[in-house]
């Protein structure tokens, strides 16, 4: 029967797959064009050759040290890599499991990290997954191929919410992914992302990646309902609470979203590389909307 329910499970998230792919293949086709590679150019380069530096080449480039060995000044040329490598980090907190309308916010950043996936598998990139959960993880090392990706999409997507009971925090393996990848891959971290500490080796992660945020909120997060009394479920506690909606209440929860997107802030401090939405926004055109800000920026 376990494994019945686990057959059911897994078709039903390659058939939501399938239809996020055809959504994203036509978005491919139609709106992102050539835009969803030029949205990521900049550090994705690997050296080529040492040329003849001319006027108006970037002098950063200059290599120095051939330039006094040979007595004029030689630059480094680079070359852009072809290939991307995405590793999508989901960090599935039970807070993740809260929803005041119709999807909880897992559910639609599941959403989002399949249409990420599945953007990679469109457009022939390798793609890694590490999904982290209180009780562990499972890593899936950068590959291409369709259905490759669509099989590793798959699990994640129609993967069991962890324990709503489960006191211990999610452990992300941080060494494991300094070297799950290459370096200049796009490492997209999606979660809750509460307020906290940055993470030890974030720093050097950030270096080694183009580090990006993925975060979804509920629309209680951003606003308290109005009204009197009105009561909610609070996974992190495993139980009903009923909030009087009066001003301590809402005083407390403005100092809780400032200091939440404070933290958001500060681990990823560049606004192209934070994506916000709600549970009700489109997640496909949040991300059409993310490349083309990306891109105007360049």
């Amino acid at each position: 029967m376990a494994q019945d329910a686990a057959d059911l499970v897994s078709t039903s998230a390659l058939a939501l797959l399938r239809r996020l792919e055809w959504r994203v293949r036509h978005a491919v086709e139609t709106v992102l064009s050539g835009e969803y590679r030029s949205a990521f150019r900049g550090r994705g380069m690997e050296f080529d050759q040492v040329v003849r530096y001319e006027f108006g080449d970037d002098v950063r480039d200059i290599d120095w040290n051939v330039t006094a060995r040979l007595g004029e000044p030689y630059r480094k040329k680079f070359v852009e890599e072809r290939e991307i490598t995405f590793l999508v980090l989901f960090e599935d907190s039970p807070s993740l499991q809260f929803g005041s309308a119709d999807a909880s916010k897992r559910e639609s950043l599941l959403e989002l990290a399949g249409l990420v996936m599945m953007l990679g598998a469109i457009n022939r990139d390798r793609v890694g997954c590490i999904h982290a959960t209180p009780t562990g993880y499972q890593f899936h090392e950068p590959m291409r191929g369709r259905g490759a990706i669509m099989h590793t999409a798959a699990g994640l997507v129609g993967s069991t919410a962890p324990e709503l009971t489960a006191s211990e925090p999610v452990e992300i393996p941080w060494r494991l992914l300094a070297k799950a990848a290459p370096k200049h891959s796009i490492l997209i971290w999606l979660g809750d992302h509460p307020p906290r500490k940055q993470p030890e080796g974030w720093t050097v992660l950030a270096r080694r990646y183009q580090t990006m945020g993925f975060r979804i909120d509920d629309p209680w997060e951003r606003s308290l309902p109005t009204g009197e009394r009105f009561a909610a479920y609070d996974p992190t506690r495993g139980q009903l609470i009923t909030l009087e909606g009066n001003r301590g209440e809402r005083e407390a929860h403005a100092r809780w979203q400032a200091a939440r997107d404070e933290a958001w802030q500060r681990l990823i401090p560049d606004p192209l590389s934070r994506l916000t939405l709600t549970t009700e926004d489109n997640r496909l055109e949040a991300l059409v909307r993310f490349f083309h800000a990306r891109l105007a920026a360049r």
